[in-house]
């Protein structure tokens, strides 16, 4: 039994009043903020880059985990550790089997957290090769792109599939997480739970932090 942490997404937050959201995660209890970051190219859409982590880093001392949905990943790996991510996790569909190795390496290299993320159609029984390596696995539970989608049941065999492969790994999941699926993702083994609408639209987003860390990861 693993604990369970939440990660509010910062992409469903009130972007006209971003500290002030950023201070009331803090006061909720949260100890990580996921941050997405999208080209327009490898997910339709585009959000944030740099320079808004600079300031977020700026605002609050909380773990920044950064999730880079872009082509050119290892571009700007340098750029958003600079900016203040502890934690940079690249796409493995985005960078491919034969520059992934070299991508892991130069994020460890930054001193950055390493993250791999997958895809909700990507088998990660592909890439088991790699997972030794890395701090943390996230498996997109919707399509990437745009929040407030409807989580795909399809991707928990394979969350089961790594969690059996690798029972001490972090395994995050993102997208269509809240009361519904954390029961069903945590007993699949996932222990961490980036939590966009669920959390920022909950009346008492405090109370919902601790109602889902108090799941445990089977």
């Amino acid at each position: 039994m693993r604990p369970v942490h939440v990660l509010p997404s910062l992409l469903s937050a009130d972007f006209t009043r971003l500290g002030a959201e950023v201070s009331a995660c803090a006061a909720a209890g949260a100890r990580m903020l996921h941050v997405d970051v999208m080209d327009g190219h490898f997910v339709p859409n585009i959000t944030v880059g740099p320079f808004i982590v600079a300031h977020l880093r700026r605002a609050t001392s909380l773990h920044l985990d950064v999730h880079l949905m872009i082509t050119d990943a290892q571009k700007y790996i340098g750029d958003f550790r600079a900016a203040g991510a502890d934690a940079i996790t690249i796409h493995v569909e985005a960078v491919g089997q034969r520059q992934l190795a070299q991508a892991i390496a130069q994020v460890r290299a930054s001193g950055a957290a390493v993250g791999l993320a997958f895809n909700p159609d990507t088998d990660p029984e592909l890439w088991l090769w790699a997972l030794p390596q890395v701090d943390l696995v996230m498996f997109m539970t919707v399509y990437p792109g745009f929040g407030g989608q409807a989580f795909i049941p399809s991707v928990r065999p394979r969350i089961r599939v790594v969690r059996k492969a690798f029972p001490l790994l972090p395994i995050q999941v993102d997208g269509g997480i809240n009361r519904e699926t954390i029961p069903l993702v945590t007993a699949d083994g996932a222990d961490r739970l980036v939590c966009g609408n669920a959390y920022f639209t909950d009346a008492d987003p405090a109370g919902f932090l601790r109602w889902a860390e108090s799941h445990h990861a089977s």
